[in-house]
């Protein structure tokens, strides 16, 4: 599989660092959030800022959903084992069906092992559902006494204006819980995105635009670009 990120722990954790953000605003309620999954070196600023907010904080479970990339399937099954440059992961015992690799939510594991060692992970891979099984998943979810984060990237392979109004389209949506407008809603974990939403709605959260960039902000490639955001409910 290809390197997402640095395979040296060192190296790691150098990157993470200059990651997370010690001046980011802190803020008094933080249940979650919805981050990008894509190579560090493209999207782990944008994490980062998310990430930033839990700093200082006592956090004992964190839920990760992310969409799939590699198998299709209906419903939810679980990562049943992880293994980063910080170590094994401490994955909470889960009957989900299990598959062995997800960068959408690998990818979400250094910056926690970093900030919370000792934190249990369930690190969940959402597969095809229905706008009711997020319902019902949400309901399920809501009961939780753990961080969530939701894993996702924006709209992918177009040109950098194309990209950046679809996104703009995207992010309001996501910032309004506008299930009305959800043909029009560009990513690609639109699932985790629908769990998301409902358990915003269910508890009364907002979801607010942290940071946004694209892949043409970071390399001069503009025509066909990646969408990356993150935001904290």
């Amino acid at each position: 599989m290809a390197d997402w990120y640095p395979t040296n722990r060192l190296e790691l954790n150098f990157a993470l660092e200059d990651y997370l953000d010690n001046k980011q605003k802190k803020v008094k309620e933080l249940h979650g959030f919805i981050v990008p999954h894509a190579g560090y070196y493209f999207s782990g600023p944008v994490a980062g800022k998310a990430y930033s907010l839990l700093q200082g904080k006592k956090i004992e479970k964190v839920i990760i959903f992310g969409p799939s990339h590699y198998s299709g399937f209906k419903g939810i099954k679980s990562l049943f084992e992880i293994v980063t440059p910080f170590g094994k992961v401490n994955i909470v015992e889960n009957d989900y069906e299990k598959v062995k690799y997800e960068h959408s939510v690998q990818n979400q594991v250094p910056f926690i092992q970093k900030l919370f060692p000792k934190a249990k992970i369930l690190p969940l891979v959402v597969g095809q559902i229905t706008l009711k099984e997020a319902e019902e998943y949400a309901k399920t979810f809501a009961k939780e006494k753990a961080v969530f984060v939701f894993s996702t990237d924006l709209s992918h392979f177009l040109s950098y204006s194309t990209a950046k109004k679809a996104d703009k389209k995207t992010i309001n949506i996501i910032e309004g819980l506008k299930f009305n407008s959800l043909k029009d809603l560009d990513a690609c974990g639109i699932y985790p995105l629908l769990i998301a939403m409902n358990l915003c709605k269910l508890k009364g959260w907002k979801p607010k635009l942290l940071e946004y960039k694209n892949s043409g902000d970071i390399i001069e490639d503009k025509q066909s670009v990646v969408g990356y955001a993150s935001f904290y409910f």
